[in-house]
């Protein structure tokens, strides 16, 4: 079984003591290539050598929305001076993680935009996908990318929209990434819409360190729970692990390029 792990965090501290170990974990439970996002200026070059360092490990670099009082007019110009300097490194593969999050009050919505288009721009110019957070904030971001309209979309990581937000996504080009929420028996709305998406929207990830899934609870989550979370997804949706990992898999192909 052949697995990606679209959205990973694997740069942060937390896998200091253990990372190459849990590398070869997840290696050796099929999960072939994982992307590293960035999140803020600080981290690029942590995740640029991280992902020099090991096969089937891809970068993507961004400005979150969360840190946003950690992000400076010039980082924008920086980040552009990264894209530019790496364009046509197959280790470079998307523009991200960023996005709206309304879910955090703090957090000025004016200042999200202005920072969200901006990206977007990049996107468009250096022409890559988008990795998308989206908390609390589709509507705004649907009408947003309709008026960017990039040219290889992206993901919408995390996605816990509404069947119709689902259909306005994929419309734009955007695949739905799916993880450990989904797998907690509570959360009975969004496993009615993951049970309904198309199957050729859907992209696998765990935003390790963060969102364990209900088989592994209050842990540390980590790409070796992928073959996990593919397992539950597809019992959800009616079909065989198999066949959920090699569809998620080809979506990720598909959208970063990867033959």
């Amino acid at each position: 079984m052949r697995l990606i792990d679209t959205h990973t965090h694997l740069d942060f501290p937390d896998f200091d003591a253990d990372r190459d170990a849990l590398l070869a974990r997840s290696r050796a439970l099929g999960v072939q290539r994982m992307v590293v996002l960035g999140i803020y200026k600080a981290n690029w070059q942590r995740l640029w050598h991280l992902v020099e360092a090991n096969e089937g490990l891809h970068a993507a670099f961004g400005l979150h929305p969360v840190y946003l009082d950690d992000h400076h007019p010039q980082h924008l110009d920086e980040l552009r001076d990264w894209l530019s300097r790496l364009a046509g490194q197959p280790k470079l593969c998307a523009v991200g993680e960023f996005g709206l999050d309304y879910y955090l009050e703090n957090l000025d919505r004016q200042r999200q935009q202005a920072l969200f288009e901006a990206q977007l721009e990049l996107a468009a110019e250096f022409e890559l996908p988008a990795l998308l957070h989206v908390r609390r904030a589709h509507a705004a971001t649907i009408a947003t990318l309709k008026r960017f309209r990039l040219k290889r979309g992206g993901i919408i990581h995390a996605f816990a929209g509404s069947q119709e937000e689902a259909r306005e996504y994929i419309k734009l080009g955007f695949r739905l990434g799916l993880g450990g929420a989904a797998t907690w028996p509570q959360a009975n709305r969004l496993r009615q819409v993951v049970a309904g998406l198309p199957l050729d929207a859907i992209v696998l990830e765990t935003d390790a360190p963060d969102m364990a899934p209900a088989m592994h609870p209050y842990q540390r989550n980590s790409p070796e729970y992928l073959a996990d979370i593919c397992t539950e997804l597809a019992a959800l949706r009616g079909i065989s692990t198999e066949e959920l990992a090699a569809a998620s898999s080809r979506n990720a192909d598909e959208l970063f390029g990867w033959g």
